[in-house]
Protein backbone atom coordinates (compact mmCIF):
# COMPACT_ATOMS: atom_id res chain seq x y z
CA UNK A 1 0.00 0.00 0.00
CA UNK A 2 1.23 3.75 -1.19
CA UNK A 3 2.32 5.99 1.44
CA UNK A 4 -0.59 9.17 2.47
CA UNK A 5 1.09 12.55 2.43
CA UNK A 6 -0.46 14.50 5.17
CA UNK A 7 -1.49 18.00 5.03
CA UNK A 8 -2.74 20.53 7.76
CA UNK A 9 -5.77 23.10 7.09
CA UNK A 10 -4.30 26.65 7.85
CA UNK A 11 -6.57 26.85 10.90
CA UNK A 12 -4.97 23.54 12.31
CA UNK A 13 -1.82 25.73 13.60
CA UNK A 14 -4.23 28.05 15.71
CA UNK A 15 -5.91 24.91 17.08
CA UNK A 16 -2.32 23.39 18.08
CA UNK A 17 -1.78 26.88 19.94
CA UNK A 18 -3.85 26.06 22.85
CA UNK A 19 -3.33 22.34 23.19
CA UNK A 20 -0.40 21.37 26.04
CA UNK A 21 2.85 20.54 24.74
CA UNK A 22 2.26 16.69 26.43
CA UNK A 23 -0.80 16.28 24.52
CA UNK A 24 0.35 17.78 21.52
CA UNK A 25 3.06 15.36 20.72
CA UNK A 26 0.50 12.61 21.03
CA UNK A 27 -1.64 14.28 18.67
CA UNK A 28 1.30 14.54 15.99
CA UNK A 29 2.75 11.13 16.42
CA UNK A 30 -1.30 9.97 15.94
CA UNK A 31 -1.79 11.81 12.41
CA UNK A 32 1.62 10.87 11.17
CA UNK A 33 0.15 7.27 11.76
CA UNK A 34 -2.54 8.47 9.31
CA UNK A 35 -0.11 8.36 5.95
CA UNK A 36 0.28 4.58 6.41
CA UNK A 37 -3.12 3.87 7.19
CA UNK A 38 -5.88 6.75 6.88
CA UNK A 39 -8.32 4.43 7.96
CA UNK A 40 -7.04 2.85 11.33
CA UNK A 41 -9.43 0.87 13.79
CA UNK A 42 -10.89 3.59 15.68
CA UNK A 43 -11.63 6.03 13.47
CA UNK A 44 -15.42 6.77 12.63
CA UNK A 45 -17.15 8.68 9.30
CA UNK A 46 -18.59 11.64 10.25
CA UNK A 47 -22.29 11.12 8.84
CA UNK A 48 -23.35 13.79 5.76
CA UNK A 49 -19.52 14.86 5.29
CA UNK A 50 -16.42 13.63 4.05
CA UNK A 51 -14.35 13.64 6.77
CA UNK A 52 -13.48 11.00 9.93
CA UNK A 53 -12.47 11.82 13.31
CA UNK A 54 -10.07 10.08 15.13
CA UNK A 55 -9.75 10.02 19.07
CA UNK A 56 -6.30 10.77 20.80
CA UNK A 57 -6.65 10.96 24.47
CA UNK A 58 -9.71 13.75 25.49
CA UNK A 59 -8.95 15.54 21.94
CA UNK A 60 -10.07 14.61 18.37
CA UNK A 61 -8.86 15.09 14.96
CA UNK A 62 -10.93 16.02 12.06
CA UNK A 63 -9.66 14.85 8.76
CA UNK A 64 -10.42 13.94 5.15
CA UNK A 65 -9.20 11.63 2.77
CA UNK A 66 -8.26 11.96 -0.75
CA UNK A 67 -7.36 8.18 -2.30
CA UNK A 68 -6.93 8.98 -5.70
CA UNK A 69 -4.29 11.69 -4.34
CA UNK A 70 -3.07 9.69 -1.28
CA UNK A 71 -3.31 12.77 0.78
CA UNK A 72 -4.49 13.02 4.12
CA UNK A 73 -5.81 16.98 5.15
CA UNK A 74 -6.25 17.50 8.86
CA UNK A 75 -8.65 19.74 9.41
CA UNK A 76 -9.44 20.19 12.83
CA UNK A 77 -7.57 19.63 15.89
CA UNK A 78 -9.26 20.04 19.46
CA UNK A 79 -10.65 19.06 23.19
CA UNK A 80 -13.94 16.78 22.25
CA UNK A 81 -16.54 19.03 23.41
CA UNK A 82 -15.10 22.14 21.05
CA UNK A 83 -14.37 20.08 17.99
CA UNK A 84 -17.86 21.05 16.64
CA UNK A 85 -18.49 24.37 16.89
Amino acid sequence: MAEYKIFFKNSVEKDFKVIPKKDLKKILDRIETLAENPRPPGCEKLTGQQRYRLRQGRYRILYSIQDDELTVWVVKVGHRKDIYR
